[in-house]
């Protein structure tokens, strides 16, 4: 008769395992969509526990908390090095004594020219010949890529080059087009070139078939596939070899200001190292060195905003 008097139909028994567990639920936090209980009691919508943006965050502070103490640290043995005087201050100066320099080179200028000065020069040389040899191997690359027959006689030309170091023939250029600017264009366009075009043409022939396929039977015409479906589709692969090549660039340009490259970085360190001032050497070691960092930083932001999927499934 007890059963039959129940409200709900049930037994007491069950209606009181029922009423604890409703407020052991109510006593543990509240329940949000999702239904799963999140850390502390609160249920996060979505039901993964400790979701949001507060991981990410620590990771992202723990990372530069990271490299901020490796930074520290080769600082300190630095300073303890040089104040041990295992070598002469001429073969290893002081930190204080780079950083007084870079004071005195952001405002008094050396070898005729401020740091800013030279650095930009540098910069500017950059620019210009990786847009040219970045352009050049895109291009090169969709052909050599798309075109058999240009695959068979381009190929082995870019190869060629793509082995030989970039100052086995600057002697060459110095030849062809003096001492001025147009031999350091010239070099770093050889030097970027051969990257992205190696890169290109790989991704151009991974491109998967289906694709193209899926692009005729959408109406898309023969050349349009290239610039519509091809180049996206290898767009990753390169940038990768975008960045390769400015790094190709970079470490070229420097050996190539050793010829008449003031104002330049490797003009300042070839003419700081002809008169042993070692801190001046240093300095210009670690501008081209930050300097870089910066660079492919931004080519990793271009990365990430031109290839959102780079790394998704």
């Amino acid at each position: 008769m007890s059963a039959l008097g129940s409200p709900t139909g049930g037994t007491p028994g069950a209606a009181q395992d029922s009423a604890v567990a409703h407020s052991a639920v109510t006593q543990g936090g509240a329940v949000a969509q999702g239904g799963a209980v999140a850390q502390g009691g609160a249920v996060a919508q979505g039901g993964v526990p400790g979701a949001g943006p507060v991981p990410a965050v620590r990771g992202l502070w723990r990372a530069l908390a990271l490299r901020a103490g490796a930074i520290v640290a080769l600082v300190a043995i630095w300073q303890v090095a040089a104040m041990a005087r295992i070598w002469p201050p001429v073969f290893v100066p002081e930190p204080l004594a780079v950083w007084e320099q870079f004071l005195r080179t952001t405002t008094e200028g050396v070898s005729g020219y401020t740091l800013q000065e030279h650095l930009l020069t540098s910069l500017r040389r950059i620019l210009l010949g990786c847009l040219y040899g970045v352009t050049g191997g895109i291009v090169l690359g969709l052909l050599i890529g798309m075109v058999p027959t240009l695959r068979a006689l381009l190929g082995p030309l870019v190869t060629f080059v793509r082995t030989l170091p970039p100052l086995a023939y600057l002697s060459l250029l110095v030849i062809w087009f003096g001492i001025d600017e147009e031999p350091k264009i010239w070099l770093l366009l050889l030097a970027a070139l051969p990257p992205v075009a190696v890169a290109t043409a790989d991704a151009v022939r991974s491109v998967h078939e289906d694709y193209l396929n899926a692009a005729r039977s959408l109406g898309a015409r023969r050349h349009e596939l290239p610039l519509r479906v091809v180049l996206p589709s290898a767009l990753p692969e390169i940038i990768t070899g975008v960045r390769v090549a400015v790094g190709v660039a970079y470490t070229t340009v420097v050996a190539a200001e050793t010829v008449n490259g003031v104002p330049g970085i490797g003009g300042m360190v070839r003419d700081a190292q002809r008169y042993n001032q070692t801190d001046v050497v240093v300095l210009g070691i670690l501008v081209i060195g930050l300097s870089g960092l910066l660079i492919d930083f931004l080519l990793q932001t271009l990365d990430r905003r031109l290839v959102p999927w780079r790394g998704r499934t």
